[in-house]
């Protein structure tokens, strides 16, 4: 990704620069993302309701079992917390814009020509670790509210977020911090990184048009999703844990490798990849729907 108004669309993932996405100003770019990434939320969220579930499990469970079970029984817990990443959207992304600018700005500075993969994946990474502070309250307060064994514990987003504020304090917010900073830099470095080298391995003409942009976008953006989505699948199970775990006297998992060593020493090793047909299954759908939202949002405001 180059430093420059260009990507103001980094912080969608799948989004092509084209050229309506090149000239919008900071703000514009921002609400369309914002706009995009909650419509994607929106279509999309009970798969994250499914991967939370499994994750959780500490029995083998598959996403097309638990999916079928909790439409028949509790349809109306696919969309439970979907207010937290409503709401983290926007001031989430925001975080990832700009400390992606800032860190691509460190570790190209001084020198001219296009940003190098490796260098997009440094960058990525550390925009990544720097978004999950931002980010970890409300994947707390989602997981809380996802976790099956919470439905009659919590009722709302918001009285769910009071009640661990009284009943762990407000540290329990930042539960599976550490986790969540791992997923985010395997993911975030792998993904860009992905991105960059395909871009110059393949590289686009200087006059491709809309539908060539698009297809070099996804094509490389999904192979840097599954690449950086089954690195990432192992910590975010541990952060689920964590989060839904919350902050207790004697916690089962401490940290993130010890909590990964003993999910696969009492689990199996496949436990450390619950979720991830979830994840996967929400990648291409999902990367489309954000494209099309982006287009549409920055047609009406540009």
């Amino acid at each position: 990704q180059q430093a420059s108004s260009k990507n103001n669309t980094h912080y969608i993932s799948s989004c092509p620069s084209t050229k309506m996405a090149q000239d919008l100003p900071f703000y514009k770019t921002l609400i369309a993302g914002g706009g995009a990434g909650v419509t994607e939320i929106l279509i999309m969220y009970p798969t994250d309701v499914i991967k939370t579930r499994t994750q959780i499990s500490t029995t083998r469970v598959g996403f097309f079992s638990t999916f079928s079970q909790t439409v028949r029984t509790e349809p109306g817990a696919l969309y439970r917390g979907i207010l937290a990443p409503v709401f983290g959207e926007t001031p989430k992304r925001a975080t990832k814009f700009a400390a992606n600018e800032f860190y691509k700005s460190v570790v190209h500075k001084g020198v001219d020509g296009p940003l190098p993969g490796y260098k997009a994946a440094m960058a990525g990474s550390m925009a990544g670790m720097t978004e999950a502070f931002v980010n970890c309250p409300f994947e707390a307060v989602k997981v809380r509210m996802q976790a099956k064994e919470d439905v009659a514990k919590y009722s709302t987003t918001g009285q769910c977020a009071r009640a661990m504020v009284r009943q762990e304090g407000l540290l329990s917010f930042y539960s599976g911090l550490t986790p969540l900073m791992w997923r985010n830099l395997s993911w975030n470095g792998l993904y860009f990184g992905c991105i960059g080298y395909i871009r110059q391995l393949i590289p686009l003409e200087e006059n491709a048009s809309h539908q060539k942009q698009l297809g070099h976008k996804f094509i490389s953006g999904a192979i840097g999703g599954i690449l950086g989505t089954t690195a990432a699948t192992p910590f975010d199970c541990v952060k689920t844990r964590m989060q839904n775990e919350g902050l207790t006297k004697t916690p089962k998992y401490r940290s993130v490798f010890q909590s990964l060593a003993l999910i696969i020493r009492e689990e199996g090793f496949t436990a450390a990849y619950r979720g991830y047909t979830a994840r996967i299954i929400r990648l291409g759908p999902g990367g489309g729907i954000m494209i099309v939202a982006f287009d549409t949002i920055a047609s009406w405001i540009s």
